[in-house]
């Protein structure tokens, strides 16, 4: 009988890929899902014999396969599947071909293997012959994986869905950033093993590396830390400062395909520039790409307690200015990190599912700027003793903010002690619908109830350990705050506040019985300040003043008007548009002070998409943009930029020139879409005044009709 011989390989990508979710990567190359079998077809010069031939096939990835380290697999063809490690069987022979199963261990290593095959008849005759090469992924659809998610609707939204929202702005005025992942645009896959093969880890020991990366756990530690640039060739470069010249303001950014192109093209160094949202989006297309579920979530006044005292101090003058501080500690107006999907067999039981990653760069953890993963039950129950880095999450949303009055330098009073002012409004996109989900009781029990103040006290004595008998924190705690006020004061908005109009707002005064003074009519003396807010929480330099008297007795309720004119804040403000009104009130007849506070969001003119007609793969898609100028000043260097994965191949820009005020723009682009399913087309028009008008338009596109 002729020796065996191969003729060609068929690997089936296009079958394989679609049995195995990967299809929107392509067909043209084989991407599969590890514990789950696949198919290729082998075409010899004669029918094959079991008896007579032998075929052992190899896989093998990384710079120096190993079979110890997990990095290179052999395995007999045989009818029948051994066990769980990887296998060849189930073939079945057609005259010259030969159709076999291959199957993967749930904890193969991911990444781009290649797959060969050995021919032997007799002790002394074999062939060797390369099949092709083949990319494997993490598999949530697989019970044996460590990523297994056992819903079809979850998997569609948190590994399938190519697009979704960031939330943005104030826990009072959360606005929906619209983001493209585009996690199987196709060059997407390389750039991910690209990302792991820059890391730090990967550097120093390439085949150790490699062999760790079966671990979801190690993958996500590694990514973590390669979003950022803080110690290694990360995608991302941070920036806080308001100088973007030298690269793209974070607010420009419309989705993370060309954050990792130009990350990719320029050889791995740092794209300029990222805040925490950016860095978060670049993250959750990452690790959908990977195979692992992910979602980004947003929660809104987030502690940075970088001493973990759990607590954050914030400082005003009896003129109601917020005043810098020295220390490290702030309360973002909003922080985005996010969450992954895994079983952790490296804690006890009961930590599965969401565990916390964050890839901005905040603090170290083991040496490198990272963040998790952290069980999201673990901080629940205020187990900040289990890994990783649950002390500093857990201080994000669960933090205590006391306010000082400072005069002279020194701490006067405590004009407020809040315990529930941190972690709000935990955010993330609802599974299946563009609304927002409130997950904040995932992350702690009910702001107040007996179990929130009881964990919150276990993970206080365990993060402050012998510190705790002396810690003016955990007094203050005791001592229950601040004493009753003889006054009620709150700050109401009188219209929706819009960017270029006026702030109209007004004081809303009323008389309160309290001990100190609990008779009579008293004598207020209340100083306004409105400053701009900054992301990170802090504020720049008073942009308006304003002094009021007033006397106050039981039965009164007083409403003062407060006007904060455009041209106070005209170009002072930040992109994010937001201003913080503090009023300081001195009670005459005590001595004592009282704080109000509102936060300002100021609204941009809104862009409207509209889509005349269906929708096909292929074919022209007109597209109807139109914007408003309704401020009263011009919007100069208008230009905008469409997005969106399956609609656009890469981005479209436009040149707009000057929108006058009061005047409309009106554009129509034709899109010729290029992948069917539900797609979302996103907008960004940016000029010098708003840096941030967003739109989208989600769009069901058909699948091209058979001519």
């Amino acid at each position: 009988m002729a020796a065996l011989e191969l003729r060609s390989v068929d690997l089936q990508s296009a079958k394989n890929n679609q049995e195995h979710h990967t299809q929107e990567m392509g067909l043209q190359r084989l991407i599969v899902r590890r514990s789950q079998s696949f198919t290729i077809q082998l075409h010899f010069n004669r029918p094959f014999h079991s008896k007579k031939d032998s075929i052992t096939f190899v896989a093998e990835t990384g710079p120096a396969p190993k079979e110890l380290l997990g990095t290179r697999a052999t395995f007999l063809l045989t009818q029948d599947r051994q066990g769980k490690g990887w296998s060849a069987s189930d073939f079945t022979v057609h005259a010259n071909s030969l159709d076999v199963s291959l199957f993967t261990p749930p904890s193969a290593v991911i990444g781009s293997y290649s797959l060969k095959m050995e021919i032997s008849q007799g002790p002394s005759h074999s062939t060797t012959h390369p099949l092709g090469t083949f990319i494997l992924l993490f598999n949530p659809w697989s019970a044996e994986d460590d990523v297994y998610l056992p819903s079809e609707t979850l998997l569609q939204e948190y590994i399938m869905m190519d697009y979704g929202f960031v939330y943005k702005g104030h826990e009072r005025f959360i606005t929906p950033w619209p983001w493209n992942y585009g996690q199987f645009e196709e060059d997407i896959i390389d750039i991910c093993f690209e990302i792991l093969n820059k890391s730090l880890y990967f550097l120093k020991n390439p085949s150790k590396d490699y062999s760790q990366r079966n671990d979801v756990v190690y993958i996500c530690r590694v990514v973590s830390a390669m979003i950022n640039s803080n110690d290694d060739s990360g995608v991302l470069q941070g920036n806080w400062g308001e100088d973007y010249s030298r690269g793209v303001s974070p607010l420009e950014w419309t989705g993370s395909v060309a954050i990792l192109r130009q990350w990719a093209a320029r050889g791995g160094q740092p794209v300029k520039y990222g805040q925490c949202w950016v860095f978060a989006a670049v993250m959750c297309t990452v690790m959908r790409c990977l195979g692992v579920p992910t979602r980004v979530v947003s929660n809104f006044r987030s502690a940075h307690n970088s001493d973990a005292n759990l607590t954050i101090d914030t400082y005003y003058d009896q003129h109601a200015e917020m005043l810098p501080t020295q220390k490290r500690d702030k309360i973002w107006n909003f922080h985005v990190w996010n969450e992954c999907w895994m079983i952790r067999k490296d804690l006890p039981p009961g930590y599965n599912g969401w565990q916390v990653l964050d890839p901005t760069p905040q603090q170290t953890s083991s040496g490198l700027f990272r963040c998790g993963p952290a069980s999201v039950k673990a901080i629940r129950e205020g187990e900040v003793h289990l890994p990783y880095d649950t002390p500093f999450v857990y201080a994000e949303v669960n933090a205590d903010e006391v306010v000082w009055l400072l005069k002279d330098g020194q701490a006067q009073e405590i004009l407020a002690h809040n315990t529930s002012s941190i972690g709000k409004e935990i955010s993330t996109k609802m599974v299946g619908s563009d609304q927002r989900q409130n997950i904040t009781s995932s992350y702690k029990y009910p702001e107040g109830s007996p179990e929130e103040r009881s964990v919150f006290m276990k993970a206080s004595q365990k993060m402050l350990g012998v510190r705790r008998t002396s810690s003016p924190f955990l007094d203050l705690l005791g001592s229950g705050g601040a004493v009753g006020q003889p006054a009620q004061l709150q700050l109401h908005l009188t219209r929706k506040p819009e960017w270029g109009q006026d702030v109209l707002l007004k004081l809303h005064a009323r008389r309160v019985v309290d001990r100190a003074h609990p008779q009579g009519p008293i004598h207020l003396v209340v100083g306004f300040c409105a400053q701009t807010l900054l992301h990170n929480g802090g504020t720049r330099q008073p942009l308006w003043r304003q002094k009021v008297h007033l006397t106050l007795d039981f039965g009164e309720d007083i409403q003062w008007p407060l006007s904060l004119p455009y041209n106070n804040y005209r170009n002072k403000l930040t992109d994010e548009k937001l201003i913080r009104v503090s009023g300081i009130a001195k009670v005459e007849e005590t001595g004592r002070f009282m704080l109000v506070l509102k936060d300002i969001s100021l609204e941009p003119p809104h862009l409207s998409i509209e889509v005349s007609e269906r929708a096909e793969v292929g074919k022209a898609l007109r597209v109807h943009i139109s914007l408003t100028n309704t401020l009263s000043v011009a919007l100069s260097h208008c230009t905008m930029v469409l997005e969106g994965s399956g609609l656009i191949n890469g981005q479209i820009s436009n040149d707009l020139g000057t929108l006058v005020a009061g005047h409309t723009i009106e554009i129509e682009v034709d899109l010729y879409p290029i992948k069917a399913g539900p797609r979302q087309l996103q907008v960004l028009v940016s000029s010098n005044e708003i840096k941030e008008i967003k739109g989208y338009k989600d769009i069901f596109v058909a699948a091209a009709r058979a001519p």
